[in-house]
């Protein structure tokens, strides 16, 4: 009877005890009251996102249709109506609320809800703008109280510039001002890496990059040094962009772009022409319209502009496709894109990136062997749900940046070394880490380390973390007390 007692009790414990942590882990970031106005493609993956990691959703709209569709399928609220009427937002409560997103298809609607949201108190705004006009007049935290402006094609050209950086690349981020690159990228099966342990890694190579995280089979790992790199993984390196390039060289693999063919004249072309123009690229842009490559013509001195079809094989013989470096495609319709890809592809053009809106056309292009793809509307809400996680971290977190990896497995921060750290200056090895966590990178006066066991940590840092652990607010949370 006593063992059966003990038994019971020791059951009872266990169940507490897993409630408790998974209580714990939900109430690790404030959960907030978010308004989003527009239910199209960026409302809509906003909203789901949003509602997933539990917040408080309002979405409203004037098609009374979607609204009903995301309420009975989401655990959101919803009001019919045009989010630039009064009446609409305090039926939102929008008194109440933490954050108004303005994500309809119209920038002045989106700038003019944010403006009434906030003089109807909530906290923070945010608006979708595609016009660069709005961008260069309003800016970031400006006197209309708009928290931040999210430019979608704008964002989506700094992302392909990125990756015309390192065409050996799937995707680029950057941490600390540039100062630090993250580089996603896919192990062939002929790659010198396969086979190689990571701890081998510095002896083979002589250059300082850190493989942070791993994707195998669907699976996020954070390596260690006996993890042996396989073909068809997918890495993740942390490193300055002058050691990756140095990295990618000693593979054998592609420097940066020098010529690209850019096919579609739309508002990302635009903002993609001027980026390359900072990095000294060489872009020929192919433009149906006659007006749109007039524009070009007259806006972009150094850009080749063709008049013609981009679909057109022959035009792109003629213009030497088989000898570019990278051929990017910027129409407005994704099948387009798609077929212009693998022909570009099929040349063995050594980069090609794809413009789609579509994200279930994503698969079908990796297994065709084109692993780069952008979305202005994919690209516009990761930079809003990365907004959103930072203002809902608790009060007090010391995260300067963050990004979601290997489908939202996993964690990448950068973390402000505070006094309340508590264990400067003891080398790595010695401090009691959690598990399934990484110290990717140490910025220390501007200057990059990529850490050993004997590095340490003082106070002023920027810390890079990689953790498979959600809700780490701050730095003195990578330790397991």
């Amino acid at each position: 009877m006593l063992a059966q007692y003990a038994s019971l009790h020791i059951i009872v414990v266990i169940i507490v005890y897993k409630c408790y942590n998974q209580y714990n882990s939900q109430t690790k970031r404030n959960l907030m009251d978010i308004i989003i106005s527009g239910l199209g493609a960026v409302g809509t993956t906003l909203m789901q996102e949003l509602a997933d990691e539990g917040h408080n959703v309002v979405v409203v709209d004037l098609n009374g249709d979607k609204v009903e569709k995301a309420v009975n399928q989401f655990d959101v609220k919803g009001v019919i109506g045009n989010s630039a009427s009064a009446d609409v937002l305090k039926e939102a409560n929008v008194a109440y609320t933490e954050l108004f997103i303005g994500a309809t298809n119209h920038d002045e609607l989106n700038i003019l809800c944010c403006i009434i949201a906030k003089r109807l108190g909530a906290k923070k705004t945010i608006a979708r703008v595609s016009k660069p006009e709005y961008l260069e007049l309003f800016g970031n935290e400006n006197d209309l109280g708009i928290s931040l402006l999210v430019n979608p094609q704008y964002e989506a050209a700094l992302e392909i510039s990125r990756m015309l950086r390192f065409p050996s690349a799937i995707k680029v981020n950057e941490f600390s001002n540039g100062k630090v690159e993250l580089v996603e990228f896919r192990v062939s099966g002929d790659s010198d890496l396969v086979g190689l342990e990571l701890k081998n890694l510095g002896n083979k190579f002589k250059s300082k990059v850190l493989i942070c995280a791993a994707q195998r089979d669907g699976k996020a790992i954070i390596p260690g040094g006996d993890f042996v790199i396989q073909a068809e993984d997918r890495l993740f390196l942390t490193a300055t962009a002058k050691d990756i390039s140095l990295f990618f060289k000693q593979l054998g693999w592609n420097k940066q772009s020098k010529d690209v063919i850019i096919v579609g004249g739309s508002t990302t072309a635009y903002y993609l022409c001027q980026e390359l123009d900072k990095l000294g690229i060489h872009s020929k842009l192919i433009e149906k319209d006659r007006q749109k490559a007039e524009m070009f013509s007259q806006d972009f001195k150094k850009v080749n502009v063709i008049w013609g079809d981009g679909t057109d094989q022959e035009l792109l013989f003629e213009e030497n496709i088989s000898t570019t470096d990278a051929f990017v495609a910027l129409g407005n319709i994704d099948e387009q894109n798609i077929i212009m890809s693998m022909f570009a592809a099929s040349q063995n053009v050594p980069k090609v990136i794809t413009k789609i809106d579509q994200l279930g056309y994503y698969d079908m292009l990796q297994k065709s062997g084109i692993y780069s793809a952008v979305s202005t509307k994919n690209s516009t809400a990761d930079h809003i749900i990365r907004f959103v996680r930072l203002m809902s971290n608790k009060s007090g977190s010391t995260v300067k940046r963050m990004f979601h990896i290997i489908d939202d497995s996993t964690e990448i921060l950068e973390f402000e070394a505070k006094e309340n750290f508590k264990k400067f200056d003891i080398p790595l090895q010695k401090l009691n880490l959690k598990k399934h966590l990484l110290v990717a990178g140490i910025i220390r006066k501007g200057v990059l380390i990529t850490p050993s066991g004997q590095d340490v940590i003082k106070e002023g840092d920027s810390v890079i973390i990689v953790t498979l652990e959600e809700g780490l607010d701050d730095l003195r949370d990578i330790l397991d007390n």
